[in-house]
């Protein structure tokens, strides 16, 4: 299975399936430890926990944004540990929205594992259906899984900085409306957006219910967002590199496949106070 999303009912039939890996990403900027407290205080049978900060991210690159990519090593590493073999089926989970889940999704794919979904509606789909949590931890057998970046698709200043004002590129920002448009910012220290980029919220790819739209939606709405542009030629972004990865899914759920990631994004962009900024709406 390589479908971009997984159904709770769906993912309930494999939980004693040792060819599947459950992966609770649950994770709150706001407070670092509560995702890994919820997931200790109960979680899917059999899921093991990633925590954005430690195995998602390296914090000690410089000047890359505040969530950096993990090395090839440390990735290699956190994969190994859980037991992902090259067959495996991963499904990736957060508390609803997919914006943290999608960030793995996006590594794992960047690295070569096909086999990778997001829960749609996360822990919060599984728990309406009433479906079973644990407090257990399962010790799966270590792995040796090897990890390269060599073939991701990965954007670096210089190409936002040329792709910023060609007509035929195009850089989606996933943060909300009013941070995109400089009038707040909560988290970073300069307000507004990377210049000719244009603004697609990720909670836009959601329905009422918080899972995402139909595929067929989601085509209508970003083809009508990319005028005819190429999907390659898309550039993905939001503030640390990781609900950006939510509009590239959103996109590969959609049928356009192939946009890539700004992966420092606006936090890696004002670094260098070089950098032109801009706000507003457009």
């Amino acid at each position: 299975m390589s479908e971009t999303l997984c159904s709770a009912a769906s993912l309930q039939q494999h939980l004693d399936d040792p060819h599947w890996l459950i992966v609770d990403c649950r994770f709150d900027l706001a407070d670092p430890a509560a995702g890994a407290a919820e997931y200790h205080r109960g979680h899917l049978p059999g899921a093991v926990y990633a925590h954005l900060d430690e195995q998602l991210s390296d914090h000690r690159q410089s000047g890359l944004g505040r969530h950096p990519l993990p090395s090839a090593e440390a990735f290699s590493a956190t994969l190994s540990a859980w037991g992902l073999h090259a067959d495996s089926q991963v499904v990736c989970l957060d508390h609803g929205s997919g914006a943290v889940a999608a960030r793995l999704w996006w590594l794992l794919r960047s690295v070569g594992h096909a086999q990778v979904s997001v829960l749609d509606g996360g822990m919060a789909a599984w728990s309406r259906l009433g479906l079973p949590l644990t407090t257990a931890l399962t010790a799966r057998p270590p792995t040796r899984y090897p990890v390269t970046f060599a073939n991701a698709k990965v954007v670096d200043y210089a190409e936002v900085a040329s792709a910023r004002s060609a007509a035929d590129r195009l850089l989606i920002d996933a943060r909300a409306a009013e941070r995109f448009a400089g009038q707040v910012e909560p988290i970073d220290p300069v307000a507004g957006h990377v210049p000719g980029a244009v603004n697609r919220p990720f909670q836009q790819n959601l329905d009422g219910n918080g899972g995402f739209k139909s595929a067929a939606a989601l085509n209508h709405e970003f083809s009508t967002l990319l005028a005819g542009r190429d999907p390659e030629r898309v550039i993905h972004m939001c503030g640390s590199g990781v609900t950006a990865c939510h509009n590239l899914l959103a996109m590969e759920r959609a049928g356009l496949t192939g946009s890539r990631l700004f992966a420092p994004s606006w936090s890696g962009w004002i670094s260098d106070p070089r950098r032109p900024v801009a706000t507003g709406a457009a």
